[in-house]
């Protein structure tokens, strides 16, 4: 799939959260593999340097859209200013996350969390879908988890944005498939990115951005990505279980992450 790639979405993407981490390594993969890139995050600064790498390194065209996805309209902005654009590939890279007891989380936080990481990633998805739809190829990356596949106790808000996420993906994927769009999730486990400082992570094992990036646009044909040894070791493993057994597992899996953070 790597290598028609280009030939079956192009000629421009979507990368939402494109400033770091996963969503500006999807960005440089993007753009190495021959395509325009929009980039959209919060802070136009660190877009502005990510465009000029771009450009340095791949010549690519780029388009900066800085806009905080968590605020009432922000999504259709960038759809908006895509209009005459060519869009055939849209990656939902921005979310966050956190850690511990939800009760004792701030609920202004958490709502936003939902914000970002399932009303935008929903908005998004309906309108360049339907352009995608309507151009008959193209695809749709939505960022799911691990956590994603059952509840994580101190992550548990997080781990439900990501199980509403996956089942978008599994979901859409046969509806759009037969209109030529293709549709994957993308369920790493833990990554090295400002994400996972945000949510106060740590583990030694996170795997590289680069490499959830271009392990699932290998693999756009699949309906879920685990990019990372880590995430499959997991993913296997868990799948041996009872859901209530996962859970307990998880729960012990993000204490440890946040000790870790914290050591």
């Amino acid at each position: 799939m790597s290598r028609d790639i280009l030939q079956h979405c192009g000629p421009w993407a979507v990368v939402t959260g494109a400033s770091s981490g996963i969503g500006r390594a999807f960005a440089f993969a993007l753009a190495e593999r021959g395509f325009a890139v929009v980039l959209v995050a919060r802070r136009g600064d660190a877009l502005a340097a990510v465009a000029d790498e771009i450009r340095s390194r791949h010549g690519s065209a780029t388009r900066v859209i800085a806009v905080d996805l968590g605020e009432a309209g922000a999504a259709a902005a960038v759809i908006e200013q895509c209009a005459e654009l060519d869009v055939g590939m849209l990656v939902a890279a921005a979310g966050f996350g956190s850690v511990g007891p939800l009760l004792e989380r701030e609920l202004a936080d958490e709502a936003n969390m939902v914000d970002v990481n399932c009303r935008a990633v929903l908005e998004l998805t309906h309108a360049f879908g339907r352009r995608l739809v309507a151009r008959g190829r193209g695809a749709i990356v939505l960022l799911s988890s691990v956590v994603a596949f059952q509840g994580a106790p101190r992550s548990a808000n997080y781990a439900a944005t990501k199980a509403y996420v996956q089942s978008l993906a599994e979901g859409l994927r046969l509806e759009l498939a037969p209109r030529g769009v293709r549709v994957v999730a993308c369920a790493p486990g833990p990554v090295e990115s400002e994400f996972a400082a945000r949510a106060g992570m740590r583990d030694g094992s996170a795997a590289r951005p680069e490499v959830v990036a271009n392990e699932t646009l290998r693999r756009l044909t699949r309906a879920t990505v685990r990019p990372g040894g880590l995430a499959k070791l997991l993913g296997w493993s868990l799948s041996l279980l009872p859901r209530a057994g996962r859970v307990r597992v998880m729960a012990k899996i993000m204490v440890g992450m946040a000790r870790g953070a914290s050591a």
